[in-house]
């Protein structure tokens, strides 16, 4: 898989944050604010690493990513949530665990992220 990462989330400083983190590596970033703009860029044949907030407004992280496996869109991309939710809302996850590869935690430990993102491009 390319080092390419789509960071999607609702909150600018936390698109600008990773953005920077990751150009710094290496990476071809992508960033999105919206669950929508994920589905387009999928559609438009975006491949590689999705770091997706959950809490986001009008369509959140889980029905983005459901959205993604209903169509088609999960093939050639490795999903992690990216949340400051302490705790995996398993009831959320139920049936979309295969899209899934890690549940991160914000604030994240950058080092952590980092090698997290290594593992998934080398997928």
């Amino acid at each position: 898989m390319d080092k390419r990462v789509m960071i999607v989330d609702d909150d600018p400083d936390i698109l600008i944050a990773i953005r920077k983190i990751f150009e710094e590596e290496g990476y071809e970033v992508l960033t999105v604010d919206s669950g929508k703009d994920c589905i387009k860029e999928l559609e438009r044949g975006y491949k590689g690493v999705i770091l997706m907030d959950i809490m986001m407004p009008f369509m959140d992280g889980w029905d983005t990513i459901e959205e993604i496996s209903k169509r088609g869109l999960y093939k050639n991309v490795v999903i992690s949530i990216i949340t400051a939710n302490g705790t995996p809302d398993n009831e959320k996850m139920k049936g979309l665990e295969t899209y899934i590869y890690d549940y991160i935690i914000k604030p994240f430990d950058v080092d952590q992220l980092i090698s997290n993102v290594k593992n998934m491009v080398a997928m």
